[in-house]
Parts: C-alpha cells; structure tokens; sequence
C-alpha cells in the first residue's frame, strides 16, 4: 500500500495541549478534549506523553485534583456568601442582645440576676446537638438542608421571643437558636475553608457577627429607652431579619443536595475505605482537639471580654454610663474592623506566624487594660484588643481546615464549635458569679489567663506539610 493513502494530515500541537488534562478533575474548566481529527485516526499517535483511559471510562480517577471554588465562581457563590454573611450578622444581633436586655428581663420576670444569667448558657445545648448531628445532615440533606434547618430554628425562636412568652419559654428559644447557629457555623466555615483565598472571605464571615454584635445592643437598648418600647419588640425586627434569610438561603442553596455533598466527597470517602465520615472519626484527630480547645479558651475572652467590659468601665474605672457603653462599642468595632483587614494580613504570611504575633500583641494590651487604670487608656487598649482577637478564630478555623481531610471538616469544626459555645457561656458565667463576691475586677486576671491558655495551645499546633 502507498504510504499516501495511510498518511493522516493533522496539525501540531504542543503535548500539553494535545493531552485531555483529566488529572484536574470533572469540574474544572481547563480541560481540552482531543481534537475530532486525532479520533478518526486512532491509529496514529501523537508525540508527547501517553495518559491512560483507565477503568473507569474516562472519568477522573479518586486521587484527581479539582479546582477549588471562588468567591465569585461559580456565579452563584456570590448570593451563597451574601446570605452566608446575613446569617452570621443574625447571630450577632441575638447574641449580644441577650446581654443589653438582660436589665428589662430581670425586671420583666421579676427574676434574681443569677436566674436571668441562664440564658446565657442554654444555647450550648443547641451548638452540642449540632456537633453531632452536623455531618449526619449533610450526608443525607446536604447545604439545602442546613440552608433551610437554621434559618427555621431562628424564625421559630424570635416568633416565640416577640410573643413574650414565660420565662422557661424564652430559655428553651435560645437553645432552639444554638442549634441554628451550630448548623451554620460548622456548614459556611467548612465550605469557606475550601476556598480560594479563603482567610481574606472568612474574615468578612466572620466580621459580619462582629458588626452584629456590635449594632443590636444599640438598637435594643434605644426600641426600649428612648422609644419606650416593650423589651419583645426588638425580636420584630428579627423575624425580618430571620425570613430574608430564609429566602435568600433556600434559593441560592437549593442545588446543594445530599445527592451533591456525598458526590463532592465520594473520592476520598473511598480513599478513607469508608461510606461517609462523621464526629467519630473526627473526634480522633489531635487537631479536633486541640481547635476545640482553642475555640473553648477564645470564646471565653471574646464574650467574656465583650459582656462584662462596660460594667467594668462603670464600677471600677468609674467612668460615666455613655463612655462606658462607647467602651463596649468600641471593642465590637475593633473586633470587626480587625476581621475584616488583617485577613489579607494572614493570607499573606500564613496563619501560624501572624496568629502568634496577634496573641504576644493581645498579651501586652490586656496588661496595659489592668495596670494603667486611666479610663482613655483602658478604652484605647481594649479597641485594639478586640482589633488583633478577631482574626484568630477565621485562622484558626483555616488551620484546622487545612490539617484535616476534607471529608471531616463539617464534624471537627462543628464539634470545635459546640466546645466554644461552651466557653462563650461558661466564662461569662463564672465571672458574674465570682464579681457578685467580690469585684467586677476579676475581669482582668482571668482574660490574661485565658489569653496565656490560646497561646500555648496556638504554639502546640501540628505545622501544616506544603502539598504540591
């Protein structure tokens, strides 16, 4: 046979684009598929390296790298982070009402301070549930679940909060609500984790539950006072807040399925030689710990700290109700500030160093906050303290993210969670406990304490391995 007639004219290409780069997974964009010529002529092979078809049909084998998601990509993502951004302020404008209202509750129900100061710690009840039912949810709902779960769990407390129900009532809501916020905090910062940039978006997550808690007291404490409004009625305002949730959640949220979660890990499922992976297994990892331990100590400076601050304003620096409650302010503000800058600070340099320099700055403020008892610069130190602790739980959440498999994310930092929505109640706790003996003063030693305690568990972390 003349070797003309067997000849087959095809254009050169460079290997790496006559290759169907199938190694960068099903999802992602960057791959090119072989030209129509190449595969009417199956017998001619083209220079350049040879991938195998496998077993599996073409489909990316288990160990393929996909893409990591964007903030704006896929286009969707960016309403998912909007209403993700919604649900975070909604936690901070209940959690720090409760504090602002807690004078008008007492008065309402007629109840001692130690009584009323059960709120506080109810909704660890709610964050324990979600710990263990977080990765169960996923599994079988996927994000639609969470997306509709949460939103509910905040409408049905401040429906039953604006009704002003009996106390006991009003106790059984705010649980109702820390199972909510369990649900969101472990499903946004988990999926956030995986992101591009991730550090700089977890920072703006989180500096939402910062301008929250930084607004709701304002706006409670002036319904009530100024407006002469009945303590209840704030919680109007959060229906509203609760159903735009609702319904921004649901839409963006809605092709999240179980389906789509148990398809999204099945390859390392497989890997793990497991069908889905769950709070057990997470709980067996160093680094679920020792995030759970960090998140215990931090929530009990941040509460702590940002409950009993303008008291201690008040009765031991002896400065007037407004500077006080500007005080107050002032460490919300610095928080949310702090989140929302130094993300790009902590992108840039890595989480372990910019925590550690975060933690020796927060040190020396909260000696200057006891030591100097100057009210400008206990205000001042406490601002700033607020500024340099806010980035610490977005980076710590990133560390643990990037520690662990990602099969596991949901349950170690839900459970992570569930441990620091007890230190955010205990610890607020004990300090009214032991002020009501002695002085509001022991603010300041068991802050410093606290603060030592995130350190050495900062410094114990396993140091993160580069992936190629």
């Amino acid at each position: 046979m003349s070797t003309t007639t067997t000849t087959v004219q095809y254009e050169a290409r460079p290997a790496s684009e006559a290759i169907e780069l199938r190694h960068l997974g099903s999802g992602t964009s960057s791959g090119r598929q072989i030209s129509p010529e190449t595969k009417e002529a199956p017998h001619v092979e083209e220079a350049g390296p040879h991938v195998s078809e496998g077993d599996d049909g073409g489909r990316p084998p288990m160990n393929a790298l996909t893409e990591a998601e964007r903030w704006n990509r896929p286009v969707k993502n960016i309403g998912r982070l909007a209403f993700a951004f919604v649900s975070f302020a909604i936690a901070g404008m209940n959690d720090a009402a409760v504090g602002a209202l807690i004078p008008y509750l007492e008065e309402y129900y007629n109840l001692s301070y130690t009584v009323i100061s059960l709120i506080f710690l109810t909704p660890f009840i709610g964050y324990s549930v979600a710990a263990f039912t977080n990765a169960r949810i996923h599994v079988q709902f996927g994000q639609r679940g969470v997306a509709i779960m949460a939103p509910m769990c905040h409408l049905i407390t401040f429906a039953v909060l604006a009704s002003h129900p009996p106390y006991p009532a009003l106790v059984v809501c705010n649980a109702i609500s820390g199972f909510g916020n369990g649900l969101t905090d472990a499903c946004f910062c988990a999926w956030i984790g995986a992101m591009d940039k991730a550090n700089t978006i977890q920072g703006f997550l989180h500096s939402c539950y910062s301008l929250g808690a930084l607004f709701s007291p304002l706006i409670a404490t002036s319904m009530v006072v100024k407006a002469g409004l009945p303590w209840y009625t704030y919680y109007y305002i959060m229906i509203g807040m609760a159903g735009l949730e609702f319904v921004g959640l649901v839409i963006f949220f809605w092709d999240k399925t179980g389906a789509a979660y148990r398809a999204e890990h099945a390859s390392e499922n497989a890997e793990a030689g497991a069908p889905s992976a769950g709070t057990r297994e997470a709980m067996k990892s160093k680094v679920t710990w020792l995030c759970a331990l960090f998140f215990f100590a931090y929530m009990g400076v941040e509460v702590g700290l940002g409950g009993w601050v303008v008291t201690f304003m008040l009765r031991v620096r002896h400065a007037s109700a407004y500077a006080s409650g500007i005080s107050g302010s002032g460490f919300w503000a610095g928080m949310a500030v702090g989140r929302a800058s130094l993300g790009f600070v902590t992108e840039r340099f890595g989480e372990r160093l910019c925590l550690a320099i975060y933690l020796g700055i927060c040190l020396g403020l909260q000696l200057l906050f006891w030591l100097v008892p100057q009210f400008v610069v206990s205000a001042v130190a406490v601002a700033f303290l607020g500024f340099f602790l806010g980035p610490m739980f977005p980076g710590a959440v990133m560390v643990t993210a990037k520690l662990l498999p990602k099969r596991i994310h949901v349950s170690a930092i839900g459970f992570a969670m569930a441990m620091g929505g007890t230190g955010g109640t205990v610890f607020p706790f004990i300090i009214g406990a032991i002020a009501s003996h002695r002085s509001v003063s022991v603010l300041q030693p068991i802050i410093l304490a606290l603060i030592a305690v995130i350190s050495a568990v900062w410094l114990s972390f396993p140091r993160i391995k580069k992936r190629d």
